[in-house]
């Protein structure tokens, strides 16, 4: 695992001094990515300049060092990630004479692409990565980002030079490059917790979107296109879904997840797992268990609230497959020793308030091992998530009345207050008293108030509803959750959430927390859910494979029952949420006071002051806003990190 930077400069025959500095200043922002070594590629004739900071995984020899060079000399690579099909492609290789130098899987990658070509390259390749690759017979660069969007690659055109990097920080390294807030990109933050891909926080900056291949030449044209298609995958398996007996459908997923974790355990460094009790993690490491010929290694997170934590859990699934298993419990004072710190980590604003525990797991995990295994990405392609069990019950509890009656009745909730409906819920014995029923009737409200299902999952997904009312000047960005055309090409509703989480929420909200919370500590994250061929198996297998019964994630729970008993995972869903509502009324007071103030927000002149203010307040007396005040906190304290960007 490792962090990319390059520059492209356009019509320039430059010495290769300022083009040296100039991306070393870039590689220096990313040296927690990779602490182990530096390395720069310049050629000042073309004005390209490449540089790596390397993490060593895997051929820890100077054989590994990049960015690297083809046997040939056409080709120069810096790449981040891992691909798990290495070995595979060099005996293939060999056949045409070519022997790539070392064992890295980075040799054998621009070995292929001077053998086969790129587009031909990087369909055989199984495993997470950005890559960066310079054509020096043609003078094209060329970007790559891996299917899911595990691993991240930022890109912007700036007067004639091409600017790349793993992180933003490395772009506002760059010199002569002075960022400028994008409100509209500020405007979705707003409504989702993150900035949604292809769009950054700064202007003329991209995010290179999950599959896709970005092409610059000599004349600075850019060039995109998609390699793998989600989308595509999705409709082909809806149109033909697999018709083999449940059981042996189950045996192949079986031997599918097998084969992808013990991909993702090649490792010339100590590796674990990441496991918090649930599902996902459980079959990960019950399957790391299974291939190895030791104990492996499990961390986990706790809270002292007792509705947030799942390490009693984590530790009897540990103690029944005989990890060494290491937990750690997250105070509020952890809270607030790490909230001035996230938005350096994170570079632009990101809210998703399960950052922390994420942070703090990596750092406990960092220190005893180098690579560590986690479970994300089951919840999307299995229907994990408990808001889809809600989308769809709303929704056909919504349509048994007619529109202009649930709208009336909407209208009729929304009027009261949070905290009067949270009063009357006091009223109700406690058996039967729900609780936060203030806010969850306001949801309800919000979405039966809506005529279409998309729109209410929209509403379902949204911290603020009308965020161009919240960042003054912006219009919101849009992506494909306005689409209209999902809804024809996949016409379940349930099957639609789960694709447009996979492309959104996933790669710009789960993903991204992982990489930033693992790569500052350099601790390398794999994911082997989202090996590909597990998404399009998944997405081959019929919906009663993935809900039956009530039950989520049913293929994937007959596959753990094989090694964990039922009784150790059967319980309600909890998600690794984080108590920061309270937390916001107690130990994080005084911060959020200070990056709410009202004279503060007025000078800024970005957010509108009332209705923050408003909130802010109906919190502290008790009404629960803490997910759409997180957003504006993480946005405040950015703001606060960054003093440079115009906004």
């Amino acid at each position: 695992m490792c962090g990319i930077a390059g520059i492209y400069r356009f019509g320039h025959g430059t010495s290769d001094l300022p083009l040296q500095e100039a991306v070393d200043f870039m590689t220096d922002t990313l040296g927690h990515r990779g602490p182990d070594s530096r390395g720069t590629w310049v050629d000042p004739v073309a004005g390209v300049a490449i540089g790596h900071r390397r993490l060593a995984i895997r051929d820890l020899s100077p054989t590994g060092h990049q960015p690297m060079v083809s046997s040939c000399g056409r080709f120069v690579i810096a790449y981040n990630g891992e691909v798990y099909s290495h070995l595979e492609i060099a005996r293939d290789l060999a056949q045409y004479g070519r022997h790539p130098r070392g064992t890295s899987d980075t040799a054998v990658i621009v070995e292929a692409c001077a053998e086969w070509g790129v587009e031909r390259t990087v369909q055989r390749l199984i495993g997470m990565f950005a890559i960066a690759l310079f054509d020096r017979e043609r003078r094209e660069l060329i970007l790559i980002r891996d299917r899911l969007g595990i691993k991240p690659l930022y890109w912007g055109l700036f007067d004639g030079i091409f600017l790349f990097g793993s992180e933003l920080k490395a772009l506002r390294a760059a010199p002569g490059w002075r960022p400028r807030i994008d409100r509209n990109a500020m405007s979705a933050f707003m409504r989702h917790n993150y900035i949604p891909a292809p769009h950054s926080i700064y202007q003329g900056v991209s995010k290179l979107e999950s599959g896709c291949l970005l092409r610059i030449g000599p004349g600075g044209a850019v060039t995109h296109s998609r390699f793998w298609d989600l989308r595509t995958i999705v409709e082909r398996g809806i149109a033909s879904p697999s018709r083999a007996r449940d059981e042996e459908q189950i045996e192949q997923l079986d031997e599918l997840l097998g084969d992808a974790v013990r991909r993702r355990m090649v490792s010339d460094v100590p590796l674990g797992t990441l496991l918090s009790g649930g599902i996902d993690s459980s079959l990960v490491t019950a399957l790391m268990a299974e291939q190895s010929d030791r104990p492996i290694n499990t961390f986990s997170i706790g809270f002292s609230e007792k509705e947030y934590d799942e390490a009693p859990y984590a530790r009897k699934i540990a103690s029944h497959l005989g990890t060494h298993h290491t937990e750690l419990y997250v105070e509020p004072r952890h809270a607030l020793d790490l909230v001035d710190r996230l938005p350096y980590w994170y570079d632009e604003p990101f809210a998703d308030s399960s950052q922390i525990p994420t942070a703090m797991v990596c750092e406990l995990t960092r220190r005893h091992v180098t690579v560590v295994l986690s479970g994300d990405g089951g919840d999307e392609l299995f229907a994990g998530y408990n808001r889809y069990t809600l989308g769809l019950e709303m929704w056909n509890k919504a349509n048994l009345a007619p529109y202009p009656v649930r709208r009336a009745a909407a209208r009729a909730l929304l009027s009261q207050p949070t905290s009067r409906l949270d009063a009357l819920a006091r009223a109700l014995p406690s058996r039967w008293r729900p609780p936060q029923l203030g806010s969850k009737l306001h949801k309800f409200a919000n979405a039966i108030s809506l005529d279409d299902p998309d729109a209410m999952y929209r509403r379902m997904l949204s911290h603020w509803h009308e965020p161009d009312q919240i960042v003054l000047g912006s219009r919101e960005s849009k992506g494909i959750l306005w689409d209209p055309t999902v809804s024809k090409s996949i016409p379940d509703f349930l099957d639609r959430m789960q694709f447009l989480d996979t492309v959104t929420y996933l790669p710009d909200d789960i993903l991204t927390k992982v990489d930033r919370a693992s790569m500052r500590v350099a601790l390398e994250a794999r994911v082997p859910l989202l090996d590909h061929r597990v998404v399009e198996c998944a997405w081959n297998m019929p919906q009663r494979m993935k809900v039956r019964d009530g039950s989520s994630k049913w293929a994937l729970r007959q596959v753990l029952y094989k090694r964990v008993p039922r009784d150790l995972i059967e319980r309600p869903k909890m998600g690794f949420g984080v108590p920061f509502d309270q937390w916001l009324r107690g130990p994080l007071r005084d911060w959020a006071e200070y990056l709410l103030d009202e004279r503060r927000l007025q000078r800024q002149d970005l957010f509108a002051v009332a209705p923050i203010r408003e909130r802010w307040l109906s919190h502290l007396g008790g009404a629960n806003w803490g997910y759409p005040l997180w957003n504006v906190l993480m946005a405040q304290a950015w703001i606060e990190a960054n003093p440079q960007v115009d906004l």
